[in-house]
């Protein structure tokens, strides 16, 4: 059996970006669904959530797993770890206090204030995994790519 490390490293890469790109899926038809909800009740008074939803829930959250699944050594790190587990926390936290804000919740704010130092936070750990482990990508830019 080979496990060379090269093929840990993109095994895992492998599963990250599959879980990144599933919950995304999820984002994706909660965002549209809240859409077609507000559209046929005439009341757009989530439309910050929306909005939000599909941004960071599903275009973000797919881009994610899509760069992992291009730098398996970015996406294998312990800041991808972290990356994921504060970006999971902290979105539907940031999501549920918008809702409450939008309908008129003042006291909502200090929960969106800290999910999104939560988010800002699964941003900066994603940067630098990807600065810092992705020297190696599986993409070799400048030169024509063929399909396996």
């Amino acid at each position: 059996m080979n496990t060379s490390p090269e093929r840990c490293i993109q095994e895992r890469a492998d599963a990250i970006s599959r879980r990144w790109i599933m919950i995304a899926v999820v984002y994706f038809v909660a965002a549209v669904s809240l859409g077609v909800a507000m559209g046929a009740n005439h009341d757009f008074r989530l439309k910050t959530v929306h909005v939000h939803a599909n941004l960071l829930g599903w275009v973000s959250m797919a881009l994610t797993g899509l760069i992992y699944r291009l730098y398996p050594s970015a996406a294998a790190s312990r800041l991808a770890a972290w990356h994921f587990a504060l970006y999971q926390f902290a979105l539907p936290l940031m999501l549920g206090g918008l809702a409450a804000m939008m309908l008129g919740q003042r006291g909502a704010e200090p929960v969106v204030g800290l999910a999104s130092a939560g988010m800002l936070a699964a941003v900066v750990c994603f940067a630098l995994s990807v600065w810092l482990g992705g020297r190696r990508s599986v993409v070799h830019f400048g030169q024509a790519q063929t399909a396996q």
